[in-house]
């Protein structure tokens, strides 16, 4: 069974006696005996100055991209690092006062643009210049080690892209840390407590550790497995599955056809994967209370399975087949600065690309150097 970060720590709390603790975390962040971090902090006599939490809150009671303006009462205060402002990503100056170590424990899923760890970017960031330690407790990728897509491009950051990495990208938080620390040369005294017993090709089914829906649309593994491509729908003007039971693993519209749908996506051959004609009635989010036609996703291999390629082709044949279909555009996740799907893709040419009736295997060689870049840097940073 994999130990988490959290678990090792708790061996031995010296490191952190005599500190005052501020604790970046989310109700993922239990220990063997479930109990929540905040509790195992101070049951050891450790001096917590105060929590923050990320997108969704403390135990995830907030839809994507909807402010977190309060949270549960404690002992200690708690702040939400997810605000109505791209300002509130950061902790507050004066948030920081009093603290001496700065801990970061969330479950992540292993995918660039889910928020977890761009708040912990943000926040070792947010530290600079200041007298306090940054230590990372380390979690499993809950789908294991292998990367896809492309890099994020200059001029394409946002809070779903702040590190130079794949969309899938193969590594654990800390890691990331590690690179994070390179990328934008912070003069931080950083630490990562590691895991024992992962191993990078484990999907989070063989660690032993429960899971934990690490936010309202993450119930399960799959959906962590079909996050990296599926995310990507949240740029266009389908559902993806947002509303139902089954989010990110269903997809669709009023205006598509499923039957046909999912035919065209059988044909094109994609592997590990499989879609199934379906309909539903999102409860809320995109088409809230309407019945949606559409495709109902089911691995079948994942580790041939590429979620990534997968979703550009859901995108691509929707875009094909349905003239309704269209890329959004305005504000997403504070920034407006290009349509949604390019801040998600890390670039506009994915895009452009589909846009302009290019193959699936066109579209697919544009990002094979940025893997095999990637491929090497990243070895630089691995801790397992």
């Amino acid at each position: 069974m994999v130990r988490s970060g959290l678990e090792i720590l708790l061996e031995d709390v010296s490191p952190l006696a005599k500190k005052r603790i501020g604790l970046i975390t989310n109700y993922t962040a239990l220990s063997a005996r479930f109990s929540f971090i905040w509790d195992e902090f101070i049951d050891r006599g450790l001096d917590l100055a105060r929590v923050f939490s990320p997108e969704h809150g403390l135990f995830g009671t907030e839809q994507d991209q909807v402010p977190v303006e309060r949270e549960p009462e404690f002992s200690f205060p708690v702040a939400s690092l997810y605000g109505s402002s791209a300002a509130s990503l950061f902790p507050p100056g004066d948030a920081l006062d009093d603290v001496d170590a700065l801990v970061f424990d969330i479950q992540d899923v292993g995918a660039r643009y889910y928020t977890f760890v761009n708040t912990m970017v943000y926040a070792m960031r947010g530290i600079q210049g200041r007298d306090i330690s940054f230590i990372v407790l380390d979690r499993p990728n809950p789908i294991g080690g292998a990367i896809e897509g492309p890099l994020l491009s200059a001029g394409h950051e946002s809070f779903v892209g702040v590190l130079p990495v794949t969309v899938r990208h193969g590594m654990t938080a800390g890691e990331l840390a590690l690179l994070a620390k390179d990328r934008f040369g912070l003069d931080l005294d950083l630490s990562v407590v590691r895991m024992r017993g992962w191993k990078r090709g484990m999907y989070f089914e063989e660690t032993g550790l429960p899971w934990i829906p690490p936010s309202p649309n993450m119930p399960d593994c799959e959906t962590a497995l079909v996050y990296p491509g599926m995310c990507l729908v949240e740029g266009m003007n389908f559902s993806e599955g947002r509303g139902t039971a089954t989010p990110f693993r269903l997809t669709g519209a009023p205006w598509i056809e499923p039957h046909g749908f999912a035919r065209a996506l059988n044909a094109i051959g994609l592997p590990g994967i499989h879609f199934v004609p379906h309909f539903f009635r999102p409860q809320f989010n995109k088409y809230a209370g309407r019945v949606c036609g559409g495709a109902r996703l089911h691995v079948t291999d994942r580790d041939a399975f590429r979620p990534f390629l997968t979703g550009v082709a859901l995108v691509k044949t929707a875009c094909d087949l349905y003239p309704e279909c269209s890329f959004l555009h305005g504000v997403y996740e504070f920034n407006d600065t290009h349509p949604a799907f390019d801040l998600l893709a890390g670039n506009s040419s994915v895009r452009e690309m589909i846009q302009a009736g290019k193959s699936i295997d066109e579209i697919a060689a544009s990002w094979a150097e940025d893997e095999a870049a990637f491929m090497e840097v990243r070895n630089k940073y691995l801790l397992y």
